[in-house]
């Protein structure tokens, strides 16, 4: 028997039930004994609905039917997301999960737009995306086999019912052997020789022991804060938004297969539209509008009738100092929070829990392995971070006061070198780590309006003529693509994922 075989995940929720169907996939049932203690009087946030495009893979892994998922989720396929009154008020792009159009004779796709750009043409590089073409449309269908083809060369994601979801993984777990105790820590005891968390009492008395502790205990960070006091990295001088209000309501028109992400002027507000209702949000910042202003923005704007009260949130953006302390790794909310503005927070999660399991200590807890999750999940909440921010500052916007405090503000290194490869030469350095690859800042680059001063000069070797005739052609194998892609709904119904539930009846948040 391994040393570390008893493991307790601390906190359900979207990030204690994905811990646990991981973990417990890894591990046949007589290798390991796992634990998830959970208080029905806690609750979880529960309002993070929006995800990337690399959940498709974790659920994939675990063995769970794609169409089974979407139903007892309530969930959509998402494309993209759209981003309206960043760059100025009245602008709106998508960005895609996905490059625009197709690389030629391997130069970036975007390069060349940039030459016609300079040449006077006019039209959006958005036409050269089957993704943003067809979300703007409504439509969808699952990518096809053939990797050079316009309908094939994409991704998507989801967006669902965050509490369904973790209910759905409780059955997996449960089924692979986890036990879930229902109960609240009341105390948290140390080994005296190694400061390692060794037992957890409840309030019935009973204690919990094991080898791993991983902490899913959302903010209070139970574990990796009260206990540990690791300490955290307070990132409100970039990300200054600090509350968010959510409210779910009737839905209205058609399944939209994109998340929206509207700017405000003390912050931006979500519209998630799922099978059974649409999730909105306001996220903020409270120095520069109250909350019931905020709440009052919110509810003005809502499509449809609000299907429960407002549900407030309390945040500061960041990072703990430590993601694995001795034998302590914070998952989720525990770890640190950033902004659901780019539907990153259980994508970290997952980056989470893959890092946990590659490095999964066997005998005992390696200094090395420790240092290396520290380091990789740290450069994943930095560089997400950078993204954010990217969307702040890449404004032309000066109506508010919030606006006008990002103009002025001072940049992270690492973002300000970014900034200054792409608006040189259109150039998006690519990172070892990091959920966003170079397409995603593109799309914000060039949706917010920020222009390189020159592209690639590999293009000038191509005629202006020759490189008109290829977008053009590209352009319409596009528009071909979407026009033969199936609306949302008709798809979900033909795959099997369409719930059975009445609209505006199920879920809550």
């Amino acid at each position: 028997m391994r040393r570390f075989s008893r493991i307790c995940i601390l906190g359900g929720g979207s990030a204690g039930w994905m811990t646990a169907a991981a973990i417990s996939a890894k591990f046949h049932k007589n290798e390991a004994e796992i634990t998830l203690i959970e208080s029905e009087q806690i609750g979880t946030v529960g309002v993070g609905e929006a995800t990337l495009p690399h959940i498709r893979f974790f659920n994939q892994a675990l063995g769970i039917d794609e169409a089974t998922f979407m139903k007892s989720t309530q969930a959509t396929f998402k494309l993209g997301i759209e981003f309206c009154d960043w760059g100025k008020l009245g602008d709106h792009y998508i960005h895609p999960f996905g490059d625009y159009g197709l690389p030629i004779e391997n130069l970036d796709f975007h390069q060349f737009w940039l030459r016609l750009q300079q040449a006077g043409e006019s039209r959006r590089i958005s036409d050269y995306s089957y993704p943003i073409l067809a979300a703007e449309d409504g439509r969808f269908q699952t990518p096809g086999q053939d990797l050079n083809q316009i309908g094939s060369n994409f991704g998507y994601a989801y967006q669902f019912d965050s509490s369904l979801y973790a209910k759905f993984l409780r059955g997996f777990s449960e089924n692979k052997g986890v036990r879930r105790v229902e109960g609240r820590v009341t105390d948290v005891q140390l080994d005296a020789d190694t400061g390692h968390v060794s037992t957890l009492t409840l309030e019935d008395g009973s204690q919990i022991t094991a080898d791993l502790f991983i902490d899913c205990s959302g903010f209070r960070g139970v574990l990796i804060e009260q206990t540990l006091q690791t300490g955290y990295d307070d990132w409100s001088e970039w990300l200054p938004c600090n509350r968010a209000v959510a409210i779910p309501c009737e839905s209205r028109g058609e399944l939209s297969p994109y998340t929206r992400a509207t700017a405000r002027t003390a912050g931006w507000q979500w519209r998630i539209p799922l099978q059974h209702r649409t999730g909105n949000g306001h996220v903020y910042c409270s120095e520069f509008i109250s909350d019931d202003e905020a709440t009052e923005q919110l509810l003005s704007t809502l499509e449809g009738p609000a299907l429960a009260d407002p549900n407030q949130l309390y945040f500061k953006t960041g990072r703990r100092k430590m993601f694995w302390n001795r034998n302590v790794v914070s998952v989720g909310l525990s770890a640190g929070f950033l902004e659901p503005l780019e539907s990153t927070s259980i994508h970290l999660i997952q980056e989470g829990i893959t890092a946990l399991i590659e490095l999964f200590p066997v005998t005992e807890i390696s200094d090395l392995d420790v240092d290396e999750y520290n380091r990789r999940m740290g450069l994943n909440f930095e560089r997400v971070r950078d993204f954010l921010l990217l969307h702040y500052v890449a404004t032309q916007r000066d109506d508010s006061e919030m606006w006008r405090h990002f103009r002025a503000m001072t940049l992270p290194t690492s973002l300000q070198d970014k900034l200054s490869a792409w608006l040189s030469r259109g150039y998006i350095p690519a990172y070892e780590f990091g959920v966003f690859l170079p397409p995603s800042w593109v799309a914000v680059m060039l949706g917010q309006n920020l222009f390189p001063k020159q592209y690639d000069p590999r293009i000038d070797r191509f005629e202006l003529s020759d490189i008109q005739s290829r977008l053009e052609a590209i352009r319409r194998q596009t528009e071909h693509a979407v026009q033969s892609t199936p609306k949302q709904a008709d798809f979900l119904k033909r795959y099997g994922a369409a719930s059975e539930t009445p609209p505006h009846v199920a879920g809550s948040l």
